[in-house]
């Protein structure tokens, strides 16, 4: 990392910083923080360091409310990378630092609502070792919006087996920023990248606020590829369950084939000709199935010798410059 950059102020031993990604969501901003200042305590506020991770967005601000946190910073990146990878280099940039402190990730629209804060420092107080989620209780999206969001949860617990009830807003604590920075996997997904970390990590549950200002940038098609790059995140044990899919699918297969060719050698079928049709067919979906298991298999295996972007040590190239706003 070039140490050029400006560092973020020093402040008191109980500083709080604030994670947040944006691409030209300045206007949300703005109301975000001015909403900070009428929700949350001062005392509180005081603590606040904001760390803006500005994703190259094509405007910038007009101006930003003063005096919401002890400071605010905006990191510069040299080229979009998107959401998730904003909150890495957010994250990797903080555990760069030579002191760590709690780390807060929020999104800039205010669907993170502020007044929650409180609520997941003060879980993270009573498990200082755990990352604390908010666990969403209620969403304010669209019918169709909610409905394929539901559908994205099932099908990411049937291929993974984990459950995933919470996004980005989360509460990281001194002693695990530096070991999630050096986690490869959130720099595809951060939630999926903390759940495959096997750090310990809790949620609790917020209700989900509406959007400040602007549209959503997640439409259909950016909800399916949040899915499945949290999915890839956990893809050996997606790998599995689809293997085990296949071996049990060539299985029953087989019994049927077997049952078919017994029955057509009794003359206990009639129709002969459908005979013929059904084993083929199952002799496809046999062949079928092994050829999956077996790219499975070298996918796998190929992703186990790679080497992965670490997002600690490698953060550096993104950065363009550290603003201080105040």
């Amino acid at each position: 990392m070039d140490r050029t950059l400006t560092d973020i102020p020093t402040a008191p031993n109980d500083r709080v910083y604030i994670v947040i990604p944006l691409f030209n969501d300045w206007e949300a901003l703005s109301l975000l923080l001015e909403k900070m200042t009428k929700t949350v305590a001062p005392a509180l506020r005081k603590r606040f360091h904001f760390l803006i991770v500005d994703d190259c967005s094509v405007t910038n601000y007009a101006s930003l409310p003063a005096d919401t946190g002890y400071s605010l910073s905006i990191m510069r990146l040299w080229r979009n990378v998107g959401h998730q990878k904003a909150i890495a280099l957010g994250l990797s940039y903080l555990a760069d630092q030579p002191e760590t402190h709690t780390t807060i990730v929020m999104d800039s629209d205010g669907e993170d609502q502020p007044e929650d804060i409180a609520r997941l420092l003060e879980a993270s107080a009573q498990k200082p070792g755990q990352i604390i989620f908010a666990h969403r209780t209620k969403r304010r999206e669209s019918r169709l919006f909610r409905t394929f969001y539901l559908i994205y949860k099932s099908v990411f617990k049937l291929l993974t087996g984990k459950a995933i009830t919470f996004g980005n807003f989360s509460v990281i604590p001194p002693n695990l920023l530096r070991k999630l920075a050096h986690v490869s996997d959130i720099w595809n997904n951060y939630p999926g990248g903390v759940i495959r970390s096997r750090l310990p990590y809790q949620s609790v549950p917020a209700e989900r606020g509406a959007r400040l200002a602007g549209t959503s940038k997640m439409n259909f098609v950016s909800l399916i590829l949040h899915g499945l790059s949290a999915i890839s995140v956990l893809m050996e044990a997606t790998a599995v369950r689809i293997l085990l899919f296949c071996v049990i699918t060539a299985a029953v297969s087989t019994v049927v084939i077997t049952v078919v060719i017994l029955l057509r050698v009794t003359d206990q079928l009639i129709i002969s000709q459908g005979a013929i049709y059904i084993v083929f067919s199952l002799f496809i979906v046999i062949l079928q199935a092994f050829l999956i298991s077996l790219l499975l298999v070298f996918i796998v295996l190929t992703y186990r010798t790679q080497s992965h972007f670490i997002p600690a040590k490698q953060y550096g190239d993104f950065v363009e410059q550290i603003e201080k706003v105040y």
